[in-house]
C-alpha cells in the first residue's frame, strides 16, 4: 500500500500558501492581460496538472 502524503502545518502556512497565492495572482494577471474567459484558465491549469498526474500502464487498464 502506498503511504499517503500530507504537508506539515508549517508547510501549509508557508510554501503551500505562498505557491497558491502566486498561482492565483498569475491567473488573474493572465485574464487581465488577455481578456480570456475563466474556462481558458481552467483548461490551462488542467494541462499543467496533467504534468504531475501519475502515469498509468495501458496494459493494466
Amino acid at each position: 500500500m502506498k503511504k499517503t502524503f500530507a504537508f506539515s502545518p508549517d508547510e501549509m502556512n508557508g510554501i503551500v500558501e505562498e505557491t497558491y497565492s502566486k498561482i492565483i495572482r498569475e491567473c488573474k494577471k493572465l485574464i487581465k492581460e488577455t481578456n480570456c474567459p475563466d474556462e481558458q484558465v481552467v483548461a490551462l491549469l488542467s494541462v499543467i496538472a496533467s504534468n504531475f498526474a501519475p502515469i498509468t500502464d495501458k496494459e493494466k487498464i
